[in-house]
């Protein structure tokens, strides 16, 4: 009866499954030519659904993740960049998940969001009902608890801490599983971002085991058991919906966020297996950015074929509005377009189209100047050129950029970098535009605030949770703020989460919130400082200064818990 009623909802309303893999660039897989690896059911989701050849993301995580949600450019949505504060998703901006939960969907979201985890940030609060995951950018990273390791780690179900059995991306397809089994009238959308094959890369022995005995580094040889892994749980989940009846009507996508990490070096000559591309995770070359990405939908997608066409993460939420008839607020726009029609094979003719990646820091400026900070490396994008930080390769002719044709091109590089100039001042309004994490609201409080959020005054900020006992740091940062109500507040600073105390060793420790400025001096066995301020509405900067007591050096307090303290009732 279940699977009966899913398939008459599914009949109008195709369901949704939305696979992300961290990691994992264009070539790491054996569909795509890898001599190592052998992933079957990727090869199957392949041939069995349609193949984008020119598809294009961000060179880093969360701007992928960013761009997917909103079909945006992250640059234009406030997450263009891992940490620094700049991996928030501006609150204003709806998401797919938005538009599906709107349009009658049951949502869940199972793996890294990567977008923010504070209210209003968190997955649950941006059109997911349905959330398993961990925080921050990695599962063992500064912002989870102190222990998680990819196995039995601590999770979060709906914004509560859980512990949950088992290898992470398990995990996360069990969840989905679940998820998709459930009896329902509505369909469904499932968003399944990994946090495979990132670092470190840590998986059974099992898994990676037969790689070391062919000879490849361990590192090398982890990372491709994860990637075998994850094609296991790819198989079940395909299995799943045959059980359940679903394969037909769900529409199923899978993609990477990003170039491969391990897979290949990235250098020429390349050391491991890229597909003939320049370039790796992080880079604006063609294998930082052009990813793997199938989709397959039995009921009205022809199976094997090939989409050689520029397409981008931007281009799915107009698409999935189209097929799924979803409503969408009149007036929305999208840097993306619907390939609907392209990958249906209509007669349409697809227009060539100008799209642009670059990663920039913090603060992104376009000028030059060696003073300035923030340059941005960039690729422009069109069906035959590649504008690349100013070199100039024709990627039909020369698909592993080894010729830089700029020189013999310059009407060319100047048409293009042209348009480069005026898509950033379109997507950047200004550099000091910071999305804030919002204190004192009624839907999350207390907010707690880690080093990785700061925009860096001193150094850069810290990630890993090895890095916050390291002496030699010294290093700050202020976390852009904003105070939803007046009143008093309580704020805890410590060097160390709340989950592993420990002594913090400094003499002294300044507190500023705007122009409210406060100072402790401290024992230095103390684990942290609290301070209570009067704080008004409206935007701040909130910054610590902590005077290491055996060195002098300064640096900011890694972790803060801010909290609104209601007034007292009389009786």
């Amino acid at each position: 009866m279940t699977n009966l009623v899913c398939l008459g909802m599914a009949s109008e309303r195709p369901n949704v499954i939305l696979i992300l893999t961290d990691d994992q660039g264009y070539g790491d897989m054996s569909c795509h030519g890898n001599p190592w690896l052998k992933t079957p059911n990727l090869d199957r989701l392949a041939s069995q659904g349609v193949r984008l050849e020119d598809y294009h993301v961000d060179p880093a995580c969360t701007p992928t993740r960013a761009a997917l949600m909103t079909g945006r450019y992250s640059s234009r949505v406030g997450a263009w960049t891992t940490t620094q504060g700049r991996q928030l998703l501006n609150p204003e901006k709806v998401t797919m998940a938005d538009v599906f939960a709107a349009s009658g969907y049951r949502t869940g979201m199972f793996g890294k969001w990567h977008l923010g985890d504070t209210w209003p940030y968190a997955p649950r609060f941006r059109g997911f009902q349905n959330v398993v995951r961990h925080l921050a950018g990695g599962i063992d990273e500064i912002g989870n608890p102190i222990g998680n390791d990819y196995f039995d780690d601590t999770y979060h179900r709906n914004g509560v801490a859980e512990n949950i059995s088992g290898y992470c991306t398990d995990v996360f397809f069990e969840e989905c599983e679940r998820m998709i089994s459930q009896s329902s009238e509505q369909p469904f959308f499932v968003y399944l971002p990994l946090n495979a094959m990132h670092s470190p890369h840590t998986v059974a022995s099992k898994y990676s085991a037969p790689f070391i005995a062919d000879g490849h580094s361990e590192e090398r040889s982890k990372f491709f058991g994860q990637i075998i892994n994850f094609d296991e749980n790819l198989g079940r989940l395909l299995e799943c919906l045959e059980s359940q009846q679903l394969s037909d009507n769900t529409i199923v996508i899978f993609m990477g966020d990003n170039g491969t990490a391990k897979g290949a070096s990235g250098r020429m000559p390349e050391d491991g297996f890229n597909a003939g591309m320049r370039g790796r995770k992080g880079s604006v070359y063609e294998g930082g950015h052009r990813v793997a990405c199938f989709v397959r939908w039995p009921a009205k997608l022809e199976s094997g074929r090939k989409i050689d066409e520029l397409t981008s993460c931007r281009d799915w939420l107009p698409t999935l509005i189209e097929w799924c008839n979803l409503d969408v607020a009149k007036g929305t726009h999208f840097d993306g377009q619907s390939i609907a029609g392209l990958l249906e094979g209509r007669g349409d003719e697809w227009p060539d189209r100008t799209m642009v990646v670059q990663r920039q820091s913090d603060r992104p400026t376009l000028e030059l100047s060696p003073k300035k900070y923030g340059m941005p490396h960039y690729a422009v994008m069109t069906q035959k050129w590649r504008l690349v930080d100013g070199e100039l390769y024709d990627i039909i002719h020369d698909p592993g950029q080894k010729k830089n044709i700029a020189a013999e091109h310059s009407d060319v590089v100047g048409k293009l970098q042209s348009r480069y100039e005026k898509h950033f001042a379109d997507v950047f309004a200004t550099d000091a535009n910071y999305t804030r994490f919002q204190l004192g609201a009624p839907e999350e409080n207390p907010t707690r605030l880690t080093v990785r959020d700061w925009h860096p005054t001193e150094g850069n900020v810290i990630w890993k949770q090895e890095q916050l006992g390291d002496d030699s740091l010294a290093i700050n940062g202020f976390w852009a703020a904003n105070v939803v109500r007046s009143g008093q507040y309580r704020i805890r600073l410590s060097r160390f989460p709340e989950d592993a105390p420990a002594a913090m060793n400094v003499r002294d420790v300044r507190l500023k919130i705007g122009d409210i400025e406060q100072t402790r001096i401290i024992s230095p066995n103390d684990a942290s400082v609290v301070f209570d301020m009067e704080l008004p509405v409206g935007e701040t900067l909130l910054q610590s200064w902590m005077t290491d007591a055996t060195t002098n050096k300064q640096r900011g307090a890694y972790f803060a818990n801010i909290e609104f303290m209601p007034p007292s009732i009389s009786p």
